[in-house]
């Protein structure tokens, strides 16, 4: 029994099981000892909710792990391919460029999650809680805070927990303790109104009495959420189950990791960049490749339509180029990321790609992982005198070299000739 105990607390992070016994705990007296209601309750939880997603973006910006996207979609796509981070000064963490645009969706969904709850729950009760509970509930707050943003320093950040993580990963903490809470917030709304005897009844929320709940039915929902928490904290057992079943559960998810690159060329290096003129207008020319890009134009064209059927003909103007300028914005800006900064280096034995922008290598090429090499001549690329060299590897994953005014550097390092296509 005890060599059980041990190895739970082995596996366990002690702060993080600290916060949540504060997380309960503090709840729990004030029910029990300082006489909250219903409605201070689901106050405290909504204010926790808060704490929570803000420590998770605090956690999701600083991940050390590249976030991971399905595909290679537009703007994403290039952003997960960059391995450039902004490194804070004295310390081993970063912030990740590829962790920029899961924010940029995560951000607003927690506010609007955190919003929608808080009227779901606190919303309950048309009575304003007394100076002296309000004043207990914030201060249990303030605990909440303090602890959780402990575990966060400690496990996270001192610990080095940020290594193993992506934004993604980091975020999914808050989603399953803010499932926790929307479920505790839940069973008390059901309470109150089981208690106030209005299922049947037309009463809105708003003007149900949160003081009918006795302490017995509060407690045994702080029960219900410390249950729910303490098995998010022993959450290694779910992944070692999912691990030892041939059914992906999706708990033992692995976030991608950086492979070093080794960018060491014994011979004399040639240095190719894409011409000037590809680089900037190298976008248009991959609408085919991209399509999701014109999407956004028809979506536009369709609301100009809408105007147009009121003949509001400015606002028609406006979309119709926006419809233009929106896409080519959008694949100009993909494009630039993907290959506008890039420098490709090779001595004949292999090719390295260098972000000149952040001077961090991208990616190595040798002459045995290709398993395919052509090079393609656009419309583009013939009116600029360019060519596009595309590299299939064994590994699955194509290489391209766009808007190159010489490729011969680059096909003289593999042992085959490469087959010419125009497009």
């Amino acid at each position: 029994m005890a060599l059980a105990v041990d190895r739970l607390s082995e596996s366990t992070s002690r702060p993080e099981l600290i916060a949540v016994l504060v997380g309960n705990g503090l709840p729990l007296i004030g029910v029990v000892a300082l006489g909250w209601d219903a409605a201070a309750l689901l106050f405290l939880y909504w204010l926790e909710l808060g704490i929570l997603s803000l420590l998770a973006v605090v956690r999701a910006l600083f991940a050390g792990r590249p976030a991971e996207f399905d595909g290679d979609p537009l703007l994403l796509g290039a952003l997960a391919h960059r391995t450039a981070s902004v490194g804070i000064p004295r310390t081993d963490v970063a912030v990740r460029l590829s962790t920029l645009p899961v924010l940029l969706v995560a951000v607003p969904l927690l506010a609007v999650l955190w919003f929608f709850v808080g009227a779901f729950t606190v919303g309950v009760g048309d009575a304003t809680l007394s100076e002296a509970t309000l004043g207990t509930v914030m201060l249990a707050a303030v605990g909440i805070l303090l602890s959780e943003s402990i575990e966060t320093a400690v496990d996270y950040f001192h610990r080095g927990g940020y290594r193993d993580h992506s934004a993604q990963t980091a975020l999914q903490h808050v989603l399953v303790r803010g499932m926790t809470l929307f479920v505790a917030g839940l069973c008390t709304v059901v309470a109150v109104a089981l208690a106030s005897d209005s299922i049947a009844s037309d009463t809105p929320l708003s003007e149900l009495d949160p003081a009918v709940v006795g302490t017995p039915l509060l407690v045994a929902v702080v029960g219900v959420k410390f249950g729910l928490d303490l098995a998010g904290v022993y959450g290694d057992r779910l992944a070692a189950f999912d691990e030892s079943t041939e059914i992906p559960w999706g708990w033992a998810y692995e976030p991608p990791t950086v492979e070093p690159v080794e960018t060491t060329l014994a011979g004399e290096v040639d240095r190719l960049r894409p011409e000037r003129w590809g680089r900037l207008v190298g976008g248009v020319a991959t609408l085919r490749r991209r399509p999701g890009a014109s999407g956004v134009g028809v979506l536009l064209l369709a609301i100009a339509g809408l105007f147009a059927t009121g003949q509001a003909w400015d606002v028609v103007a406006l979309l119709v180029a926006l419809a233009v300028v929106v896409p080519t914005g959008l694949l100009s800006v993909d494009y630039w990321l993907r290959y506008g900064a890039v420098e490709y280096r090779t001595d004949g034995s292999a090719i390295v790609a260098v972000d000149r922008l952040f001077g961090q290598p991208l990616w190595r090429v040798e002459p045995w992982d290709e398993t395919g090499l052509r090079v393609e001549r656009d419309r583009l690329d013939r009116f600029l005198g360019t060519h596009t060299v595309v590299v299939d590897l064994a590994d699955g994953e194509t290489r391209r070299l766009p808007r190159l005014a010489d490729p011969e550097p680059i096909l003289a390092t593999f042992d085959r000739r490469a087959d010419w296509e125009s497009a």
